[in-house]
């Protein structure tokens, strides 16, 4: 079926293989063989899992090297990945946001389904890929072109407006025509097939766009149009020949055949086009030289299991990681002088109970919040310590963490789970009670670049909340960002001895307000193989 798909395109096929269950040669030593084949510009895998995932990664970094596109179908989930964790970040990082997270990494272009699968493999092979994601939309149709700049959006092109001077002129032309981008100009062509050449050329020499995309509709099938279109398309490659062209028309495969000669690419479906252009674009965001294992400073080595908060937070702040200012209170008289030194100040404290051996402390009763006066502290505290010594006698406990509560800001979550097949991954989303419902989260494998602690921020659904959305103050994003690069180097620092890092809730604050802070971490630590 495959195969037929593959013939129906006009994929030339330079190496079929099969891996089977793997016992020996697996699907990397596949994709870094054709990475080297001088007869091979794209590969096109499908995958179910992965056993070893530095064999994967350094396959894939080949193919980026070679410039080779590697269009992945990955299907199925691994039971490796589906381990309960003792931290929310390895649950919200789920297995196969893994994956996406390595593809990304790569630039592999990623299919969901196998017309896609085909479809990305044909076009990396017919055109170059744009520069950049800005694209030029031209349509027939006003529904269809409001239909494309959804897609364009979703897709994350950058549909820029023409300019006023650009729309005018379209004006001129066609009084009724929608000139902003999409373009607009209507059955009209009908009357005077001259304006789709005139149109695409003024907007591309207005704008310069790395895309254009034109909707034809049947057009491809009339024979009075067939010439229209093909003059459009080499005129068009001849004057801009670093565009990525691309048509979305009905047509015999002979014609497209013709078309896609010239480079450009051909598609039914306008939403088909659009995906594909959106992921090719990512071919040409290279990533930054990524930062090497010694520029994370010295190796630190975590004993095997889980930290108290004090000692997780400790760890975190020398790491560079904000931390709420928190002491260590052994007695209710302690907890007493901690709340009198905050009221001092017009706040309240948060007691927590401290003990290596007790990672949830609200499971067993072990948390008290918005203390204001001694007297409730130090009920509290005799109140939390008891709680946790019922549900935990066998836990050797510490006393009870005593902190500023924070007033304020966006709850967020941020961490770092070991990945069994591919190590270190690097998490953040919004915490709180969004964090389980909403899911929304942004991955990274270690090590990363500062650009890729920002595009973390930036790409989750919820950024606006972080941007100031309805008024709200915006948090101080590069603080954000700053402490997801501490995160990071201090798990590379830790290297093979940790499991997993979290700050839950990292609490995101406008810059005036001091930034983000960590208001309670955990850390635990593992046996190096």
């Amino acid at each position: 079926y495959a195969y037929s798909l593959a013939r129906e395109r006009g994929l030339g096929l330079s190496l079929w293989a099969t891996t089977g269950n793997e016992a020996d040669v697996q699907l990397a030593d596949g994709l870094a063989w054709l990475a080297q084949d001088p007869e091979t510009d794209v590969i096109m895998a499908y995958m179910e899992g992965c056993r070893d995932g530095p064999r994967l990664r350094a396959a894939l970094a080949l193919a980026q090297e070679r410039g080779k596109p590697v269009v992945m179908c990955k299907v199925g989930t691994s039971a490796l990945g589906a381990a309960a964790a003792a931290s929310h970040t390895a649950s919200l990082a789920g297995n196969d946001a893994v994956y996406d997270a390595v593809f990304r990494r790569y630039g592999v272009l990623r299919a969901h389904s196998i017309t896609d699968f085909f479809a990305l493999a044909a076009s990396a092979s017919i055109a170059r890929a744009p520069k950049g994601r800005s694209i030029g939309l031209f349509t027939v149709s006003g529904g269809v072109g409001a239909m494309m700049a959804d897609d364009a959006s979703a897709a994350g092109l950058d549909v820029a407006p023409l300019s006023d001077a650009a729309q005018r002129q379209l004006r001129e032309w066609v009084p009724f025509a929608a000139p902003r981008n999409p373009v607009d100009i209507t059955g009209q062509v009908t009357n005077d097939m001259t304006l789709l050449e005139r149109s695409a050329r003024l907007m591309l020499a207005d704008r310069q766009f790395d895309s254009w995309l034109g909707f034809f509709a049947a057009g491809g099938l009339s024979d009075a149009f067939w010439p229209v279109l093909q003059s459009l398309v080499q005129t068009l490659r001849t004057h801009h020949p670093d565009t990525l062209l691309a048509v979305s028309t009905l047509c015999p495969p002979e014609r497209r055949d013709a078309l896609e000669a010239l480079g450009c690419l051909v598609f039914a479906d306008p939403g088909a086009a659009i995906r594909c252009i959106g992921a090719l674009a990512r071919l040409h965001e290279t990533p930054q030289a990524l930062p090497s294992m010694a520029d994370a400073g010295s190796a630190l080595h975590l004993a095997a299991g889980t930290l108290s908060e004090q000692r997780s937070m400790a760890l975190l702040a020398e790491a560079g990681v904000p931390v709420v200012p928190h002491r260590l209170v052994r007695t209710a008289a302690e907890a007493a002088q901690a709340v009198q030194a905050v009221q001092e100040m017009g706040g309240r404290i948060a007691l927590k109970v401290c003990s290596d051996a007790i990672a949830h402390k609200s499971d067993v009763g072990g948390v008290a919040l918005n203390l204001a006066d001694a007297a409730g502290a130090q009920a509290a505290f005799d109140r939390i310590l008891a709680n946790a010594r019922q549900a935990r006698p066998d836990a050797h406990i510490d006393g009870a963490l005593a902190a500023p509560m924070v007033q304020g800001g966006v709850e967020c979550i941020a961490g770092v789970h070991r990945d069994p097949v591919f190590g270190p991954v690097l998490m953040f989303g919004l915490g709180g009670i969004h964090a389980e419902i909403l899911r929304d989260v942004s991955l990274r494998l270690l090590p990363i670049t500062r650009d890729d602690a920002v595009a973390m921020v930036r790409e989750l659904r919820a950024f606006a909340v972080l941007d100031g959305a309805r008024g709200r103050p915006r948090v101080d994003l590069d603080s954000i960002a700053d402490t997801l690069c501490a995160l990071a180097g201090f798990a590379q620092r830790a290297g093979a001895t940790l499991e997993s890092a979290e700050i839950n809730p990292l609490i995101a604050r406008p810059r005036e307000d001091g930034g983000c802070v960590a208001v309670d971490a955990l850390v635990i630590g593992r046996e190096a193989a």
